[in-house]
């Protein structure tokens, strides 16, 4: 692990917790560190905050660590991964039941994220925190397994516009949440953008069978899953808000498969996602801080892409992980334009995002009145200014060539 970063030594601790593989020589490091660390009421709130709790708190029993916490930071760990374990197995409940409601329709569905994690990385054992259901679906089944599931009592979140109705399935990462019963569901046809489906059809058709509760479901072939892992978390981090939680998936994942995952196919997905910039400066706090092993040519790979501004980042997340300002709203906004397809349909999401519905202009801005509400929205017409500096920019650097 580095020693030149500003990283105080409850955050090195946490760090070396999470994770699923422990060394003689790493264990000892983290035993020399909790001998000396006092601040664990900071320690815990952090793995709170991070998402990492539960894991945290069963590698302590595990490694025999938990001698060194104070009973009370211990037993509220303790509190968290029971929590966790019991929340997992509601979900994995209602997932079935999802499963059984599509399955009867023959449609295909493939697990992501924190359940597909859960149930076949982590081992079913309630270690890896879960918020939703997330699933991949083919694009000519995504809006009929919606339709379907509203029909089966889930209700959908609402749309932002009127003008995104049309264009639903290509205005978001995934389609508007459904829910029933606290159980939330995103449904995903694409995770690469349209232009680069190829990645996502790769993922979708080589996906491995499985059961849960003997449901059929498919869990994603494994590279192009944690190539989309690395997308997830930098999307994350651009709206200025990450978790400890994301970056172990991606080393729990390198623990169990890294040979498969950490290759030259690697590199050429990335490529073709655009993604090359993005996977090495999320590789960096795993090479330098958790201290895994790569290959000489994918150290190079990092350090090409690499600076100590992209390493600092990751400080500044792991001491304030969530809740912060986005720093850049405009390229974030002209990125989500980006991956639209067709200018028609461009102009439906700015049309949408210029003018939304009443409904989602009380929530947004959280009025009670009808007046308080009209009043925010000449604030919409900002959107326009992403676009107008967008294209500033993008003529400005086109004079400098």
């Amino acid at each position: 692990m580095r020693s030149d970063l500003n990283i105080r030594d409850e955050e090195k601790f946490l760090i070396g917790l999470c994770r699923l593989s422990f060394n003689d020589e790493l264990i000892l490091q983290l035993k020399t560190m909790a001998e000396k660390i006092t601040g664990w009421k900071y320690f815990a709130s952090l793995a709170g905050k991070h998402g990492v709790a539960a894991l945290v708190y069963s590698n302590l029993e595990k490694l025999n660590f938990l001698q060194y916490i104070p009973s009370d930071i211990s037993g509220n760990l303790r509190s968290s991964f029971m929590m966790n374990i019991a929340r997992n197995t509601r979900f994995t409940e209602a997932a079935a039941k999802v499963l059984r409601i599509l399955n009867r329709q023959n449609i295909k569905t493939v697990l992501l994220k924190g359940l597909a994690l859960e149930l076949y990385v982590y081992g079913n054992s309630g270690l890896r925190q879960m918020s939703d259901m997330d699933i991949l679906l083919s694009r000519e089944n995504c809006l009929w397994a919606r339709k379907i599931l509203i029909n089966e009592g889930f209700i959908s979140y609402p749309v932002k516009s009127v003008f995104h109705r049309p264009i639903i399935a290509q205005t978001g990462k995934h389609l508007p949440t459904l829910t029933r019963n606290g159980f939330p569901i995103d449904m995903h046809s694409e995770l690469f953008g349209i232009r680069k489906s190829t990645l996502t059809d790769i993922l979708y058709y080589n996906s491995i069978e499985t059961e849960i509760k003997s449901e059929k479901t498919f869990i994603p072939e494994v590279q192009i899953f944690f190539l989309y892992l690395v997308k997830h978390l930098w999307y994350h981090e651009m709206n200025n808000e990450s978790q400890l939680r994301l970056y172990t998936d991606l080393v729990v994942l390198i623990e169990k498969y890294g040979e498969r995952i950490i290759n030259q196919d690697l590199l050429s997905y990335a490529g073709q996602a655009d993604l090359s910039e993005i996977l090495a400066i999320r590789m960096e706090p795993l090479r330098d801080l958790w201290g895994i092993s790569f290959p000489g040519w994918f150290n190079d790979f990092i350090d090409n892409h690499t600076n100590r501004d992209s390493i600092n980042k990751f400080v500044f997340f792991l001491k304030s992980p969530k809740d912060n300002p986005v720093q850049n709203r405009e390229f974030l906004y002209r990125y989500n334009l980006s991956e639209i397809p067709g200018f028609h349909r461009k102009i439906l999401f700015i049309s949408g995002d210029l003018f939304p519905t009443f409904r989602f202009m009380k929530k947004r801005y959280n009025c009670e009145s009808a007046w308080g509400t009209l009043l925010y929205y000449p604030l919409r017409f900002g959107k326009l200014w992403y676009i107008i500096k967008g294209a500033k920019d993008q003529g400005s650097t086109m004079q400098g060539k």
